[in-house]
């Protein structure tokens, strides 16, 4: 038995990572086929972002109990995980606590610390599972939730909840056997640790049998959906876990609003209104006008709809949602997250990828949708990981216009002003002054 647990661990571990790495590279792949965009100044700043962002979650405290409340969850399933190196070691050498020998005074310390972080995780996922479903949260309960995405967040929520009960009844079960000094576990006495030798009372009454079977069984559920939840996380929202850190990292530094313009569209309008510097050599044009597809949009902005939380906050701050329009920040990045993996698994199944009579724009996302967009930059500064679908609606909206002429009446009659009068109002360019003189 010695021998056949740690092969078995090693096989399950072997497995675990092997799949993780596999979807980890394939969606590498996806953001990559986004247009090279190159994001490389002022790293001391980025850098700053990320630790504010990612690891501080600076924006979260806008509604501190929140975010109070998020902070338990993260930093206890990180910091909780670092027993993972532990038992990993064990799992694959058959030993038992083996980092309690080399640090018999801290190790108590640490676990002592672990499991209050495990019960403040607990508590936290509770409070948010009540707010998801019981709470009427606007927007936890928009349209653009329904199905899966619900289902998903309350998944990983009592996920999380299981995860850390097993390891509170794994420490209860082992440290009672220690006080009974039955078998190994009597060589390294722990002594009882704050939380889960509040559960011993209910498991005093059981054999010696039954206490090792309830702590090795806690101890592969344990790991095992560790390891099950390593690989959900690359198919779930919670992925912004990992690419929360890259993705702050990564945002754009230009001021709020700043619009992202065409370089060869804006030559084109200066050479119009200063003919004498257009060269004399027909520059090639644009292959695409605005995004129409996934590939069309630029790599920072596929890490974008990875690295979407769906928390929602995005929407709850539009004008156009809380008006009723039919545009929803989240349902942006939602559904570029969703066709990017449509296409990777055609990558994944044919190898290239051919054209399917879809795209982004019409199949997932409705033109309703992008004109509703104000601009007001509302969603970007709501996100707090700096998510930007409003460049999305954008590029997604210039493919409406420039390639498809799909504008409302009143912009038709702007761009016809502008392109003829060089103003937004329909009266000649000598006549632009005459304000200056009425009286």
């Amino acid at each position: 038995m010695s021998f056949i647990e740690p092969l078995a661990f090693l096989v399950i571990t072997a497995v675990a990572v092997g799949l993780f790495s596999k979807k980890a590279a394939a969606i590498r792949r996806n953001i990559l086929l986004g247009r090279k965009e190159t994001i490389n100044d002022q790293p001391a700043k980025r850098f700053k972002n990320m630790l504010l962002l990612a690891l501080g979650q600076q924006k979260m405290f806008h509604n501190p109990l929140v975010a109070v409340l998020h902070l338990w969850v993260y930093a206890g399933f990180v910091i909780i995980n670092i027993e993972i190196i532990e038992i990993i070691i064990d799992g694959l050498t058959g030993s038992h606590r083996i980092f309690f020998p080399l640090i018999p005074s801290l190790y108590p310390y640490l676990i002592n610390s672990f499991e209050i972080l495990a019960l403040l995780v607990v508590i936290a996922c509770i409070i948010f599972l009540v707010r998801r479903n019981w709470l009427s949260i606007k927007r936890f309960t928009s349209g653009d939730l329904k199905g899966w995405p619900r289902t998903d967040a309350n998944l990983i929520l009592i996920t999380e909840i299981v995860l850390m009960s097993l390891f509170l009844l794994m420490n209860a079960s082992d440290t009672l056997l220690q006080q009974r000094a039955v078998g190994h576990y009597a060589d390294h006495l722990t002594g009882n640790f704050i939380i889960s030798s509040l559960l011993h009372d209910s498991l005093q009454a059981l054999s010696n049998q039954s206490l090792i079977a309830i702590e090795r069984v806690s101890w592969w559920l344990h790991i095992v959906g560790i390891f099950s939840f390593l690989n959900y996380l690359p198919y779930s929202k919670h992925l912004h876990i990992v690419l929360a850190f890259p993705n702050s990292y990564y945002a754009r530094l230009q001021p709020s609003g700043k619009m992202e313009n065409m370089p060869s569209i804006q030559q084109e309008v200066l050479y119009a209104m200063q003919p004498e510097l257009a060269p004399t050599d027909a520059a090639a044009a644009p292959q695409r006008f605005g995004a129409r597809d996934v590939m069309d949009l630029s790599w920072k902005n596929l890490m974008d709809a990875y690295s979407c939380t769906e928390c929602g906050r995005c929407s709850a701050a539009c004008p156009a949602q809380q008006t009723g329009k039919l545009l929803s920040p989240r349902k942006i990045m939602m559904d570029t997250r969703d066709r990017l993996e449509e296409v990777g698994r055609q990558l994944d199944q044919k190898g290239s990828f051919q054209e399917d009579e879809r795209s982004l724009l019409h199949t997932y996302i409705s033109t309703e949708e992008l004109m509703a967009c104000t601009t007001c930059n509302a969603c970007v500064e709501a996100c707090p990981v700096s998510i930007n679908p409003l460049d999305i609606i954008l590029q997604l909206r210039r493919n409406l216009v420039m390639e498809e002429s799909r504008t409302p009446a009143e912009w038709a009659a702007l761009f016809s002003n502008v392109e003829n009068n060089f103003a937004p109002w329909k009266f000649s360019p000598d006549d632009r002054d005459n304000w200056t003189r009425s009286t």
